[in-house]
């Protein structure tokens, strides 16, 4: 629908149960995993804690860009910086139970984020409108208030079958059955 509501029902985030997708596997801090991360059994972005507040709207993450992802010397890729708040916006609306996918990500570069040394994330929800929910994120260097980036997201909430569609259309474009 255009007014941007939804007639099948959205998505939930579960931790038991059948393995769909919307299944939440956790590492042993209680990470949120993605597919790739669950043979790890750890976040490869270097996401090693995240706590949902008592509000339930924040969530902070303890983050340390991996070596592997080194831009510069000694600094993180752009691409890390993106991909962990992206990371980070999504996860603050999953550790609610929440299935989302990012429909927009904005994000500020302020400082070169270090490689190898704690960080400290914040994600927040800022406001709703019919399927997207509003996120914002910050990271700073641990202990501080120097802040490394920040960045503004839509998240758009997605019905259970979504990897299911994801894949039907993948097959119509392609003209084959995989």
């Amino acid at each position: 629908m255009g007014d941007g509501t939804s007639a099948e029902p959205l998505g939930r985030i579960h931790s038991d149960g059948p393995d769909d997708g919307l299944r939440a596997v956790r590492s042993s801090t209680g990470v949120v995993l993605c597919g790739s991360c669950q043979r790890l059994s750890r976040c490869r972005l270097g996401l090693h804690r995240e706590t949902l507040q008592s509000d339930g709207l924040v969530v902070i993450s303890e983050v340390e860009c991996p070596r592997d992802n080194e831009g510069g010397p000694n600094v993180a890729h752009g691409g890390w910086t993106a991909g962990i708040l992206d990371e980070m916006v999504g996860h603050a609306l999953l550790l609610r139970g929440e299935f989302v996918v990012t429909g927009t990500l904005k994000v500020k570069f302020v400082k070169p984020a270090p490689v190898e040394r704690p960080l400290i994330g914040r994600a927040r929800e800022v406001g709703r409108g019919g399927r997207r929910v509003y996120v914002e994120a910050d990271i700073v260097l641990a202990g501080t208030d120097f802040l490394v980036a920040s960045a503004e997201a839509t998240m758009v909430r997605r019905p259970a079958d979504h990897f299911a569609r994801h894949e039907e259309w993948l097959k119509s474009v392609n003209g084959e059955a995989r």
